[in-house]
C-alpha cells in the first residue's frame, strides 16, 4: 500500500481529474474535483468516514491513485467523461442505453436545400429538427414531405452542377421540380422549404388548408384519383399531429428530466420538447446507485447523457438541484455555442412537466422491474455461474469470442463477437479476411486473427486513442474449438506479453454446445442453467457471424471471377441467374432451355453462357 500522507502532501490545490487503481492496476473509479487536494483527502482521512458503505468498500481496494490537473472545472468535467468512457470503471455508474437519436436536417446552408434524416447534429448553419424517438413516424413524416413538395433528393452541388445533367426520374414522375435544369427559381423553391420548416415546427394547419383546397379542386374537376391521393396526405399529417403529446405556450426547446429509484436501481425519464411540443421521451436504467445522493445521481446522468447526444436544448428542467450546476451550464453552453440554462422549477407549468416526467419514471420502474430482474439473471447471473464453474473470481464483463470459417480451405475468414455484461455488443463485432495463411489451417488462421486484433490494441493504447476500435481488453477469450485452438492463441498472447484468460467452447457429436475447456479440463454446466444457455448463445452467434461473412465474401469472389468473364452478363443478369438457379454450379450445368427460363436471358446470352462453361470445364 502506498504512503497516503506522503501522497496527499504532493496533490496541488487545483481543478482536475483523479483515477483510483486496484492492486491489479485496473482503474476502478474516475472522479473530478474543483480542488483535487481536498477531494482526494476525503477518501483517506477521518473526514471521509461519513462516506457510504460502498464508497468505504471501494477505498479498501485502492492500491494507488493518479491525477491530471486541468485549467478549469469545465475541462475537468470533459476529461472525466472521456476517461469514464475509456476505462469503464467498476465504481462509476454507466448509462447502458446510449442512443444516437435521429433528426430531420434541412440544408438551408446550400442552394436549393434538401430534407433528409440524419443522426449527426453539427454546427453547419443547416436547420435541424429533433431529436425524435419514433424512427418509423419520422420516416413517415419525411416521406409525406417528399410527396407533398417537389424538392430534390440528389447530391448535386449548386451552383457548380447547374445545367450539367438532365432532369432525373423524380422530375418526370412529379416528385422533383428539377432546379438542376432551371425548371424552378430559387425564390419559388425556397417557398417550399419555408413551408417544410413550418411543418416540422408543428404549424400544420396552413399546409392542411392548402391541401384541402387542392383536393376540392381535383374533386370538382372529377379527378378523383388525385383527390384521393391528397386526402391520404391530409390524413397522414393529422396522424402526425396526434403523435405530439403536449402543447406548451413557451416554444423554446427544452428537456425535462426526472427519476424514480428503488434500493439499487434508478429509472430516468427524459421528455424532449421541441417547438413547444413534447415530441418524444426515453427511459434509462442505472444500476448500483444505492451509494449516491439524489443530487449526485442526477448530475451523473446529465454528464453522461449530454456527452453522448448531438443536440442540447436551450433549457433543461430537473427534478433535483445539482451541486455543479454552474460548471455543467458552462460546459453545455460551450458545446451548443449558446447559453444553456439548468433549472429546478418548484411551481407552475414547468413544475407540472417535471412531475409528469417523475410519474412516468415511477411507472417505468414498476413496469420493468420484474423484467429487469429476469434479464439480470440471464446475463449477470449467467456470468457469475460461468466464473464459479471455471473457479475464477474475475467478473467477466467483456467476453470476446472468435471463430474461423472456410470451405475446403478457400477464402478463410475470421470473426470476433463481443458480449458485455452478458449481452451482445454488436458495435464491437469485427471481421477479418485471412491474409497470410494458405489453405485450411484453422490454427494458423486463428493465430493471425488474434495477432492482428491485439496488435491494434497495443497501437491504439500507445496512441492513447479514446475512440479506437480495438482499445479495450477482454476479461476472457472464448474460442470456437478445443485444445489446439487454445494452444495456438496462447502462443500469440505470450509473444505480445498479454495475460488474458482463454476458454474453448466444445461441441458434442451433434455439433451442439457441450461445455468449456479451461486449463486443460473440460467443464460441464447444467444444460438448464443460465450460464450454459449464455455459452450456447455466444457459440451460436460467433459461428453465425463467421458463416455469414464467409458466404458474402465467397459470393463476391465467385461472381467477380466467373460470371464477369461471360459476354453479355451485367449486374442485373448476374443477380437474376443466381436468384433463379441458386448457385454457380447449377448455372454451369444448365441447358440452354433452362437458361432461357430466366426472364432477362435471351437466346444469344444463353448460348454464350452455355458455351463458356463447356469450354472452361
Amino acid at each position: 500500500m502506498f504512503n497516503i500522507e506522503e501522497e496527499l502532501k504532493k496533490i496541488p490545490e487545483k481543478p482536475g481529474v483523479y483515477l483510483m487503481f486496484d492492486k491489479d492496476d485496473i482503474v476502478i473509479y474516475v472522479g473530478k474535483a474543483k480542488i483535487l487536494k481536498n477531494r482526494i483527502r476525503q477518501y483517506f482521512t477521518d473526514s471521509g468516514t461519513k462516506n457510504s458503505f460502498k464508497v468505504l468498500s471501494m477505498v479498501k481496494k485502492i492500491a494507488k491513485f493518479e491525477y491530471i490537473i486541468t485549467n478549469t472545472e469545465v475541462e475537468a468535467l470533459i476529461l472525466e467523461n472521456n476517461l469514464i468512457k475509456k476505462y469503464d470503471p467498476k465504481y462509476n455508474i454507466r448509462l447502458k442505453d446510449d442512443k444516437t437519436y435521429p433528426y430531420v436536417k434541412i440544408t438551408t446552408n446550400e442552394m436549393f436545400p434538401k430534407v433528409y434524416i440524419t443522426r449527426k447534429h453539427i454546427n453547419d448553419k443547416a436547420k435541424y429538427f429533433g431529436p425524435f424517438t419514433n424512427s418509423l413516424l419520422l420516416k413517415e413524416s419525411v416521406e409525406i414531405i417528399h410527396n407533398i413538395f417537389p424538392i430534390r433528393t440528389c447530391h448535386l452541388k449548386f451552383p457548380k452542377d447547374l445545367g450539367k445533367k438532365r432532369p432525373c426520374l423524380n422530375y418526370h414522375i412529379g416528385k422533383c421540380s428539377a432546379p438542376c435544369n432551371y425548371h424552378i427559381s430559387e425564390e419559388e423553391y425556397n417557398k417550399f422549404i419555408n413551408d417544410i420548416i413550418d411543418f416540422f415546427s408543428g404549424k400544420h394547419k396552413e399546409i392542411i388548408c392548402n391541401l384541402e383546397k387542392q383536393m376540392l379542386h381535383f374533386s370538382e374537376n372529377l379527378q378523383f384519383e388525385k383527390a384521393s391521393e391528397i386526402r391520404d396526405k391530409i390524413f397522414a399529417i393529422k396522424k402526425l399531429e396526434e403523435s405530439q403529446l403536449v402543447e406548451n405556450i413557451n416554444t423554446d426547446d427544452k428537456d425535462i428530466i426526472a427519476f424514480a429509484r428503488s434500493d439499487f436501481e434508478a429509472m430516468f425519464q427524459i421528455f424532449f420538447v421541441r417547438g413547444g411540443k413534447i415530441v418524444g421521451r426515453e427511459h434509462f436504467l442505472f444500476n448500483n446507485v444505492e451509494y449516491l445522493t439524489r443530487s449526485k445521481l442526477m448530475e451523473d446522468f446529465i454528464k453522461q447523457f449530454y456527452s453522448g447526444t448531438p443536440f442540447i436544448p436551450k433549457e433543461i428542467l430537473l427534478q433535483e438541484d445539482i451541486e455543479d450546476k454552474e460548471t455543467i451550464e458552462k460546459w453545455l453552453s460551450t458545446i451548443k455555442e449558446q447559453k444553456v440554462f439548468i433549472n429546478t422549477p418548484k411551481k407552475g407549468e414547468k413544475h407540472k412537466l417535471v412531475e409528469m416526467a417523475y410519474q412516468n419514471a415511477l411507472i417505468s420502474l414498476e413496469r420493468f422491474g420484474d423484467r429487469i430482474k429476469k434479464e439480470k439473471q440471464k446475463t449477470i447471473g449467467a456470468l457469475e455461474e460461468i466464473s464459479k464453474s471455471l473457479g475464477i473470481k474475475t467478473y467477466l464483463k467483456r467476453i470476446e469470442a472468435y471463430d474461423i470459417s472456410n470451405i475446403q480451405g478457400i477464402d478463410s475468414v475470421g470473426s470476433m463477437v463481443v458480449f458485455e455484461d452478458g449481452k451482445p455488443l454488436r458495435t464491437d463485432y469485427r471481421k477479418f479476411k485471412i491474409k497470410y495463411v494458405s489453405g485450411a489451417n484453422d490454427y494458423a488462421s486463428m493465430q493471425e486473427v488474434i495477432q492482428r486484433r491485439f496488435l491494434r490494441y497495443i497501437k491504439e493504447t500507445e496512441e492513447n486513442s479514446i475512440n479506437g476500435k480495438f482499445n479495450k481488453l477482454p476479461d476472457i477469450i472464448f474460442l470456437d474449438g478445443g485444445k489446439g485452438q487454445i494452444n495456438a492463441v496462447e502462443k500469440v498472447l505470450k509473444t505480445l506479453n498479454l495475460n488474458i484468460l482463454i476458454c474453448g467452447m466444445v461441441k458434442d457429436n451433434n455439433h451442439k454446445t457441450r461445455g468449456l475447456l479451461f486449463n486443460n479440463k473440460e467443464i460441464e454446466l447444467k444444460k438448464t442453467s443460465e450460464g450454459f444457455k449464455l455459452i450456447t448463445r455466444i457459440q451460436d452467434e460467433v459461428h453465425r457471424f463467421a458463416i455469414e461473412f464467409h458466404r458474402k465474401s465467397r459470393e463476391k469472389v465467385i461472381i467477380h471471377s466467373i460470371l464477369d468473364e461471360i459476354d453479355g452478363i451485367g449486374e442485373k443478369r448476374k443477380k437474376d441467374l443466381l436468384k433463379h438457379f441458386g448457385s454457380i454450379d447449377k448455372i454451369k450445368n444448365a441447358s440452354i432451355e433452362q437458361l432461357l427460363q430466366v426472364e432477362s436471358i435471351n437466346q444469344k446470352v444463353a448460348q454464350s453462357i452455355y458455351t463458356f462453361f463447356r469450354k472452361n470445364s
